[in-house]
């Protein structure tokens, strides 16, 4: 079962409105009136969308496509939520005129490089106190 022109263009059109959505995330993150617990929240997430690095590798099987399909969207909906509802139609409609432009963010991949960092130290911590209860019994 092969791919059909509407899916296709479905496809496209949901492609466009999640890049005004992270564009308008943007808009919504430096707006002054902007709540700051939204802002802290809508910050993370643009800067795990735009990031190149995923937090859960794509080469994992099943796993890696999970963040890609289910946690970003499922971020996106919170920080809608947890923005003004007038605030972010504003944003919405700001976005819509400038959709294509998406840069990447280095420091969104700071971020997530700096998560690995810590679980991968936090590991090694792990395995070393392991290895030294280990030597002591």
């Amino acid at each position: 079962m092969g791919v059909t022109l509407p899916m296709l263009a479905k496809l496209k059109q949901r492609v466009r409105a999640l890049k005004a959505e992270v564009v308008a995330l943007v808009l919504a993150a430096r707006y002054p009136r902007t709540p700051w617990y939204a802002k802290v929240f809508l910050i993370a997430i643009v800067a795990y969308a735009m990031s190149p690095i995923d937090l859960i590798p794509d080469f994992i099987p099943v796993l890696g496509l999970l963040d890609d399909i289910i946690l970003l969207p499922l971020g996106i909906a919170l920080a809608v939520k947890l923005t003004p509802r007038h605030l972010w139609q504003a944003r919405l409609a700001e976005a819509e005129t400038g959709a294509d432009q998406l840069p990447r963010l280095l420091w969104g991949a700071a971020i997530v490089l700096l998560i690995w960092l810590a679980v991968v130290t936090l590991l090694a911590w792990w395995l070393v106190s392991l290895f030294v209860a280990g030597l002591n019994v």
